[in-house]
């Protein structure tokens, strides 16, 4: 390679280009709303009591505009603070200092919010007064910029005079006819939706939060728009009445190693006590196909939830939701809207809220979805509206996106989501309970029984033969009209008992269903083998059709002996399935109640192996058991598989799955044992925990495995039985000798 020869070098300065001010002012900040609010917060981080936004559309001659105004009271700016940390894009100056003169943490730390302004307007005027009595001006025209070829090419003028105002900063945004026309009826409504939801209402008491936001008042004074209700007028932004009005609470702390401390209210109960909830440690990582998730410091959390049935909203309206206007009541449909404006679950640092988290409609939290697997245990976005407190970027590790449009997706970010989640369950399962309890909600269990309950006469004959003898009908009469019912019911229980044993199918099936990210595991080796090999046995074939080698031979022979052992994997996994899968149940038998203990076990060998899972048996060789042995293969899978799931994130001890049976006067008992998190005792005492569709996973459980096991014990005339137990989850199975 031939040398170079060298023709130029130096070093040079990085220029950044003239739009580079509009980048990170306009491209980056997501809409007016956002970059009124990032002006709001500098209000606060100057100190000042209070900020006025003031929308002043105006007309002069065939010109028409909008000034936008945002005034503060706070300590204003220096000369020297205008030009060399205002002027300055990306400042660290509040990043280093904090905290302000007065004690509030600082809020505008990324040194950008300020450059926002240009989305709301085409020129800028900045007049700040410092606390000395100094006047400094400051004038910008963005497509200066915007036509600049550089930076440094835009001379901006910035003036010093003394005055005898008080201190404060004021910044006069003139924007054209497009701008003016951007501000409609809805955008007004969104902008004091933003500030309503931008300092939440916060009870001190219960969370110390380190925040001067009372102390901070927000108006929005509104000039000449042709709107009705929002022309010259000047209103002081406060929360929204109805966030007091909830139906349910959960209120309280996680720490930053995930420790909760909550409590719990019904409103709609009279006078009910609040609920101290049992402090319990947030697990994360429990399910290892999900994002890493990690603890993101202390977490302060309020929701509140209201139910939407017509009963609950008049409830809510009688509790006191008044249009804050005309004092008056509001009508279902107003109260509707209400919840549509105000739901979600906002995310604040230091008193001020993350846009877009906790906007209408935003479900960053996916509770929608989850709600449509699982509509009586889930909330929906709509139901509620909640308040998290978070700490600094620096503690919490939760930083925001430049864009001010969320948080950056890190494993803080989901472990935060997580947190939520578990916190809102404890809720949703204490809500769930009270609604099944006053008939809010309705109860599928004990299919069996209402199944026979449909074809059950005995009532329906009892009430005949009253009739017949009222009517004084002869007995030779009533015999035959009785005998017609007991033919009727004899044949209508033969259906029931299909009904039955179809039911019993489906459940089979469903469990199948379940475990089947297990199939796919157990099976994905055997594909995966077949699809390398076969092709290269082809290649070896074709080799031998043209010359015959022993090599070649015995290296086909050795693979398909290998495939004949992938082949037996199969067959051997379906064989343990055939139970839980089959088109047919058998009649009821004796059966080895060991060989279905380890049939389950090879079912879930793999995911037992890689979660380190010790199974433990306890059954005599001989025990048997009469009854149908598809049954107790669903309810092991079924408790095998709760099992696995809420031992993944156990770290301090060896997981252990139990399982012993022996027979005990006249009844064969089995005694199913883990040592994970546990059942909490209210879940066990309610028995809301076998209630189809009740589920305490956070990532949307199906609520049918113990509800489907608690059946199919059932049909053998037997009982599954949650107990507490303080080292992991306890279930006994009772069946009666046959």
């Amino acid at each position: 390679m031939s040398e170079n020869t060298k023709i130029k070098d130096g070093f040079y300065k990085i220029r950044p280009a003239g739009r580079h001010i509009i980048t990170i002012g306009r491209d980056l900040i997501k809409d007016k709303y956002a970059a009124i609010v990032e002006l709001v917060k500098n209000a606060y981080d100057a100190d000042s009591p209070n900020c006025t936004i003031s929308l002043l559309p105006f007309e002069k001659g065939n010109t028409k505009g909008i000034r936008v105004i945002v005034k503060d009271e706070g300590h204003g700016m220096t000369f020297e603070t205008v030009t060399d940390k205002w002027m300055v894009p990306s400042t660290d100056d509040k990043l280093k200092r904090e905290i302000s003169p007065k004690g509030r943490m600082m809020q505008g730390k990324k040194g950008i919010g300020r450059y926002s302004a240009s989305i709301i307007g085409d020129d800028l005027v900045l007049q700040t007064i410092d606390e000395t009595g100094d006047l400094t001006t400051l004038y910008l025209i963005w497509e200066h910029f915007q036509n600049a070829q550089y930076l440094s090419d835009v001379d901006v003028l910035i003036e010093n005079f003394t005055t005898k105002q008080k201190s404060g900063t004021e910044i006069i945004i003139v924007g054209d006819e497009s701008h003016l026309n951007d501000w409609n009826i809805k955008q007004i409504q969104n902008l004091k939706f933003e500030l309503k939801k931008l300092i939440p209402p916060i009870d001190k008491k219960e969370h110390k939060i380190e925040s001067d936001t009372d102390n901070f008042k927000i108006s929005l004074k509104l000039g000449n728009f042709p709107y009705e209700g929002y022309s010259n007028l000047t209103e002081d932004i406060e929360p929204y009445p109805l966030f007091d009005l909830f139906d349910y609470r959960v209120t309280g702390t996680v720490s930053k190693e995930g420790i909760a401390k909550l409590k719990f209210e019904n409103k709609r109960v009279k006078n009910s006590p609040i609920e101290i909830i049992k402090e319990f440690k947030v697990l994360l990582n429990q399910d290892k196909n999900k994002n890493a998730e990690a603890y993101c410091g202390e977490v302060k959390i309020d929701f509140r939830v209201f139910d939407r049935d017509p009963s609950s909203i008049d409830g809510l309206i009688e509790r006191g939701l008044k249009d804050p206007i005309t004092g008056e009541y509001v009508g279902r449909r107003e109260a509707r809207i209400i919840l549509d404006t105000f739901n979600g679950i906002g995310v604040y640092r230091n008193g001020f809220r993350l846009r877009p988290l906790g906007d209408a409609g935003y479900d960053w939290l996916s509770l929608d979805n989850e709600r449509v697997q699982n509509p009586s245990l889930k909330i929906g976005c709509d139901q509620v509206i909640g308040f998290i407190h978070i700490e600094s970027e620096e503690k919490s590790k939760l930083e925001e996106k430049a864009a001010r449009d969320g948080i950056k997706e890190t494993a803080e970010y989901f472990g935060l989501k997580e947190i939520v989640k578990q916190v809102l369950k404890e809720l949703e399962n204490r809500r769930f309970i009270y609604r099944q309890s006053v008939g809010l909600g309705r109860s599928n269990r004990d299919l069996s029984e209402k199944i026979n309950g449909l074809y059950n006469f005995k009532d329906l004959k009892e009430k005949i033969n009253k009739e017949l003898d009222n009517l004084g009908i002869e007995e030779k009469k009533k015999e035959k009209i009785n005998k017609i019912i007991s033919e009727k019911e004899e044949k209508n229980n033969k259906i029931a008992d299909e009904l039955k044993q179809a039911i019993a199918l489906y459940q089979g099936q469903a469990t199948v269903g379940k475990i089947i990210n297990i199939v796919l595991h157990e099976g994905r080796k055997p594909l995966g083998y077949f699809k390398n090999q076969i092709p290269l046995i082809n290649e070896w074939k074709e080799e031998l059709v043209t010359h015959y080698d022993q090599n070649t031979l015995d290296k086909i022979l050795n693979r398909l002996s290998v495939i004949d052992e992938q082949t037996n994997i199969f067959i051997k996994l379906f064989g343990k399935l055939d139970p839980l899968s089959s088109k047919k149940r058998d009649k009821k038998k004796d059966f080895v109640l060991r060989k279905i203990i380890e049939n389950v076990k090879d079912v879930f060998l793999s995911e037992l192996s890689n979660q380190s899972i010790e199974y433990n048996i306890d059954c005599d060789e001989k025990l048997t058991c009469f009854g149908w042995q598809e049954d107790f293969y669903i309810v092991l899978t079924n408790l095998v598989d709760n099992s696995i799931y809420w031992l993944q994130s156990i770290e301090d001890r060896a997981k252990q799955i139990s399982i012993k049976a022996y027979e005990e006067d006249d009844l064969l008992i089995i005694e199913y044992k883990d040592n994970g998190p546990g059942i909490e005792k209210h879940l066990i005492e309610s028995e809301v925990i076998f209630e189809p569709e009740f589920s305490n996973k956070t990532g949307g459980g199906s609520g049918l495995g113990l509800a489907i096991a608690g059946e199919a014990i059932g049909r053998n005339e037997g009982e599954l039985k949650a107990i507490y137990s303080e080292s992991g989850a306890f279930f006994k199975i009772e069946v009666p000798i046959q």
